[in-house]
């Protein structure tokens, strides 16, 4: 074991640690002196749990994970569905579960569960092109279930993440060119079809997403990103402000805890999904730039162990945890410089939140764990996770 421990990835911890210390001044920065004053030091020991987490399970092997995808993969659901019985209300989506004293959030754990799923069912196909019918028809049905089960607690934001872990692992796992081109299309259409619905037909739309499937928390969400001259002032206040945070940052910010929109409290909860406008206007158009510098060499190690992986099932793991992370980065900055809606997706190992910092760092060490074992003979794998 002490061998392997020496095998670990000496960039990505480094990584991790200089993200651990711009999340713990930032939430500093926005917290010290109010009501929230001290969740930095919350966050420092979340962090704390994150690394032994990381450390865990870099040493533990991953195939072990894979081989038992099926039945982690039933519990998750299982989860999912008592969060939509009786999980918490907080942020307008029903996703949290009061587990003593804490507040965790099952839908940020499924992601890693179905990226284990689906990487149990590629590494089957021997290299082979994905068949629909076969395989991309029984792939995309593991990720829509809980898809559904998500989307009905009101959480865009993770929902969509099944989504584009299931793309990426379709695209590894040698889809069609022919079925891509089909499904770029089809989803191209249906994105285009409802922007354009959304901002010619708005009364229209609205009163279906509040009245007809009883969604009104999405048009608060849709309407600063598609009609912000129609979006109410509650509705745009926090992405209007974070944008004027944002902008008035400059080249360079206007310095550590005296960003003048971020210190007057114009954000609320800034110190959790909307924590990119403090670095921003902070630390300026330089400090952003350095904080998706941090994120690109995290990426890019993750994928050089990929490459140099002989084990089938560790590729799929880690672009399944890039894409997750991805996914992440570009919707959390997209919706606050008006690219993307506002979701509530968390910015990876930046915003406060001890099950989002768990779940990243638990992905993390699973990639570690590749890069330990990921020369290792591969062993047999169970039956696929559901039968079709």
């Amino acid at each position: 074991m002490l061998q392997r421990f020496k095998k670990i990835d000496g960039v990505i911890v480094v990584v991790l640690l200089m993200l651990m210390v711009v999340s713990i001044l930032s939430i500093y920065s926005v917290t010290h002196g109010r009501d929230d004053d001290g969740l930095h030091i919350q966050m420092l020991k979340w962090y704390g749990l994150g690394f032994v987490v990381f450390f865990g399970l870099s040493l533990f092997d991953y195939r072990l994970l894979v081989k038992y995808a099926h039945y982690i993969y039933m519990l998750g659901v299982v989860i999912l569905v008592v969060v939509s019985l009786f999980g918490t209300v907080k942020y307008g989506a029903r996703g949290w579960l009061e587990v003593g004293g804490l507040s965790v959030q099952p839908a940020e754990l499924f992601k890693l569960i179905l990226i284990l799923a689906l990487a149990a069912l590629l590494v089957r196909k021997n290299k082979n092109e994905l068949q629909f019918w076969r395989d991309v028809v029984p792939l995309s049905m593991i990720a829509l279930l809980p898809f559904v089960i998500v989307i009905s607690q009101n959480d865009l934001g993770n929902a969509l993440s099944y989504m584009v872990i299931l793309l990426g692992l379709l695209w590894i796992g040698r889809i069609k060119w022919s079925h891509a081109l089909i499904g770029l299309i089809v989803g191209g259409v249906a994105v285009g079809g409802f922007i354009f619905s959304y901002i010619n037909y708005h009364e229209q739309m609205t009163h279906f997403l509040s009245d007809t499937i009883g969604r009104k928390h999405f048009v608060a969400r849709f309407d600063p990103w598609l009609v912000p001259e129609l979006a109410s002032s509650d509705d745009s206040y926090q992405t209007r402000n974070a944008k004027i945070a944002i902008a008035s940052g400059g080249l360079s910010g206007e310095g550590y805890m005296k960003g003048g929109s971020v210190q007057s409290g114009k954000i609320p909860v800034l110190y959790t999904d909307a924590i990119f406008a403090q670095i921003a206007e902070e630390f300026g158009f330089v400090g952003a730039a350095l904080l998706l510098l941090l994120f690109f060499i995290l990426i890019h190690r993750m994928i050089l162990i990929a490459l140099e992986c002989r084990d089938r099932a560790g590729p799929y793991l880690i672009i399944g945890i890039v894409a997750m992370l991805l996914y992440q980065i570009l919707e959390n900055i997209g919706a606050y410089i008006g690219l993307m809606p506002l979701t509530g997706i968390t910015l990876p190992f930046i915003s406060y939140g001890g099950t989002s910092v768990l779940i990243n760092m638990a992905s993390m060490g699973i990639a570690m764990s590749v890069l330990l074992y990921g020369q290792d003979v591969e062993e047999d794998l169970p039956a696929p996770v559901v039968h079709f």
